[in-house]
């Protein structure tokens, strides 16, 4: 067995015979000729962090808005701290680093401004016609409404790719799928790709998106507490009544016993990311051997996922998780603003679904036909879902004469 210090250190290794390895991709829908420096999903992960869709992650929300203060996290900087770690697992594992960053950096490139609140008003209001799902609206971004090259729209990327990004939390049908997620089966947009391009719904993803999958759980729970303690929602010594980041802010205590409090916090955290790190890497090691995980075939016919915390580590992270619905997400400041973010996008889809006649004339001319519903929602819900926070707020104003009604001390 390796050591897990050996493993993260070791930068001369090479692919593991269960990762993904780009010479044996099922390609891309239309046909590429290949690049002599980059391999396939290299070029995949550069395709991505040039489109529009990643560059207006900056001015998304993650849980703050984003005249909330300029040190918050947003979606980009979330999506960009979920492939550092992403990367740093697949490095420890000997998976494809740069598949798993493609996971990573394109996780979230379909959410649309205001964060959940935005994703459950979109749902809300075009429920007649499908809803709203931010996995849906990554693949409609990266196979259709990007559109930089001549020969095709989207950016054509790799089979594994485009797998990862749609199912790394999961397989979408079948005995595997989160039926309280998928009831209803996935959104008409991933099974309108899917019959043109077979992503094999119903099984696990690559280790390198199941990487990106928890490794997504690893960010936002540690960075939301860092933005939960600068906001003043709570303290790191409040967060202490969480046995994990109890141990660690001790040890850092006795360690640095004059440590100035902002350190302690920042520490602490780095501390927690690292113990989470080890501990799935120790655990997908012991899941990977128990189950003779050899080839990638066989990580897509596991019933259940390989990368994962260990059941002590899994305990500790909905303890945290419990804790930030509790003290941060269910936080008076954060709902009013959840709140006005959704009568703002619940209001600009219902105000262009009505008046087609006003979007602008690339998403006229999307529609094709004013009179058929379905497409009219669709156009509607990608043009919104497009939008920044602060470009949504300005339409909303425009629309109404109203500005947003943020917190009164903003």
């Amino acid at each position: 067995m390796v050591y897990i210090q050996d493993m993260i250190h070791n930068t001369q290794y090479t692919l593991a015979p269960y990762a993904t390895q780009p010479h044996l991709s099922n390609g891309r829908l239309f046909a590429s000729t290949s690049c002599s420096v980059r391999d396939p999903f290299q070029r995949d992960r550069d395709r991505i962090i040039h489109t529009t869709a990643f560059r207006r992650l900056e001015y998304k929300t993650q849980v703050f808005v984003n005249h909330e203060g300029d040190h918050y996290r947003t979606r980009l900087t979330h999506s960009i701290e979920v492939a550092q770690i992403s990367r740093t697992l697949a490095k420890a594992l000997h998976l494809h680093e740069d598949l798993t960053e493609v996971c990573a950096l394109a996780h979230d490139i379909g959410h649309p401004p205001f964060g959940h609140a935005g994703e459950d008003a979109l749902n809300d209001a075009a429920k007649q016609y499908g809803g709203f799902d931010h996995n849906a609206q990554a693949l409609r971004l990266l196979t259709e409404l990007e559109q930089r090259f001549i020969e095709f729209d989207g950016l054509n990327l790799t089979w594994e790719s485009l797998e990862g990004i749609i199912k790394h939390n999961g397989p979408l049908i079948g005995p595997y799928a989160d039926l309280k997620r998928y009831a209803n089966g996935p959104h008409h947009a991933i099974n309108r790709y899917n019959a043109l391009h077979d992503l094999w719904l119903q099984s696990f993803p690559s280790l390198e998106a199941q990487v990106a999958g928890v490794c997504d759980d690893i960010a936002y729970n540690n960075h939301d507490m860092e933005d939960g303690i600068r906001a003043g929602f709570f303290t790191l010594e409040e967060l202490c009544s969480i046995p994990l980041v109890y141990d660690s802010f001790s040890e850092l205590k006795l360690r640095y016993p004059k440590a100035d409090g902002r350190r302690l916090v920042y520490q602490t955290i780095g501390s927690l990311i690292g113990k989470m790190v080890e501990d799935v890497i120790r655990t997908t090691q012991h899941a990977l051997h128990a189950q003779s995980i050899q080839t990638v075939g066989d990580v897509r016919q596991s019933p259940n996922f390989i990368v994962s915390f260990s059941d002590e580590m899994e305990l500790h992270n909905k303890q945290l998780k419990y804790f930030l619905k509790d003290r941060m997400y269910s936080h008076p400041e954060v709902t009013a603003t959840r709140d006005v973010a959704k009568t703002i996008l619940g209001t600009l889809y219902h105000y262009y679904f009505d008046n087609p006649n006003k979007l602008t004339p690339k998403w006229q001319a999307y529609m094709v036909d004013k009179n058929d519903l379905q497409r009219r929602s669709d156009t509607v819900v990608n043009y919104i879902a497009g939008m920044t926070d602060r470009y949504a707020s300005q339409r909303y104003t425009e629309i109404t004469g109203n500005k947003p009604k943020w917190r009164e001390h903003e």
